[in-house]
């Protein structure tokens, strides 16, 4: 009755910096002499999968359970942003209902270190009965699934880096390069280039760099700044504060563009004293030469141009130079272009 009761969690124990250092180093060395000698193992099996992919009318369906389950995810979204149509497939869920997901276009690419996963084992003959090539990535060439498989892909690894050999570490670091050296060969046998990586990522740098263009952010209609030859330096001033983007446009009486005048030649016209802002128009100060884009252009080369000329503002026309909108360097912040 008198028992203590001891503690859930003991108290960690010190920390070693040394040891911690051989463990982290350790873990590496394993894991990078596991990545070594997949090489030998680009083999014709290899080149077997990349062609059942390749020539794959459907989908690639990636399976697997704990942790392979959550390399084989990886390699499916890999596969899928690099130009080969993937999804992932748990083996449990599909034993439920999600095996109909799976159609005779499809090639399967299933993954499990010992070979012998039994939600895999349950499915995979169903699957192979469809006539879907199957292709197993494992860690045993002897296994059951090894020896269901039409192509099989060994990944084996002599260790684990975890020191008691369980923890799957080396194996799955091992299974998920094969699958990026997969879907890296296959990205570069269809050709796949930047634009179509930025079309599966268009919420991306990448994406945001090639398919943003200036029509998409500039200022148009009532949101550009505008006034005529006639205006004085004064009521440039005001343009320039309603529209908030540092400078607005001249343009004649038929829409044609004459000039910009900028923030910068109004704090020149403020700091003299002769120039009456009242009364001074605005053509005796403008730029008669303003940088100009087209909206069709894109985004990131309006960056360039301000970047090249060091500017912060650009003034958008149309093919007849007439004014069709303006943008300034905020515009490009804020739609991530640079």
């Amino acid at each position: 009755m008198n028992a203590k009761i001891q503690p859930l969690n003991p108290a960690p124990a010190r920390l070693d910096p040394a040891a911690l250092r051989r463990s982290a180093t350790t873990v590496i060395e394993t894991e990078a002499r596991a990545i070594g000698l997949l090489e030998s193992r680009i083999d014709g099996a290899f080149l077997r999968a990349c062609e059942l992919m390749l020539d794959c009318g459907g989908r690639v369906v990636v399976s697997g359970m704990g942790k392979s389950g959550h390399v084989a995810r990886k390699i499916a979204a890999t596969l899928a942003s690099t130009g080969t149509p993937a999804f992932f497939v748990h083996p449990g869920e599909a034993s439920h209902g999600d095996l109909g997901m799976i159609t005779q276009k499809d090639v399967v690419l299933a993954l499990s270190n010992s070979g012998e996963t039994d939600e895999l084992l349950a499915i995979l003959p169903l699957i192979k009965r469809q006539g879907v090539p199957l292709i197993l990535m494992t860690g045993n060439p002897d296994s059951s699934l090894a020896a269901m498989a039409d192509v099989h892909l060994d990944v084996s690894v002599p260790e684990e880096a975890c020191p008691l050999g369980l923890a799957p570490t080396a194996s799955t670091t091992a299974a998920l390069v094969m699958g990026d050296a997969l879907a890296i060969a296959l990205l570069e046998a269809r050709g796949f280039t930047e634009e179509d990586f930025a079309r599966s990522h268009p919420a991306g740098a990448l994406g945001r760099r090639l398919f943003v263009h200036v029509g998409d952010i500039m200022h148009s209609g009532e949101r550009m700044p505008t006034i005529g030859l006639e205006a004085t330096i004064h009521e440039a001033m005001s343009e320039m504060t309603r529209k908030g983007l540092g400078m607005t446009a001249v343009v004649a009486a038929d829409g044609a563009l004459a000039g910009v005048f900028t923030d910068g030649d109004l704090r020149r016209a403020i700091d003299d004293g002769d120039i009456d802002l009242r009364r001074t128009r605005v053509t005796t100060l403008m730029s008669t030469q303003p940088k100009t884009i087209r909206a069709d252009k894109l985004a990131v080369e309006a960056a360039q141009l301000m970047e090249t000329y060091k500017i912060h503002a650009l003034l958008v026309v149309d093919a007849d130079e007439r004014l069709v909108g303006a943008l300034n360097i905020h515009d490009l912040f804020r739609a991530r272009v640079v």
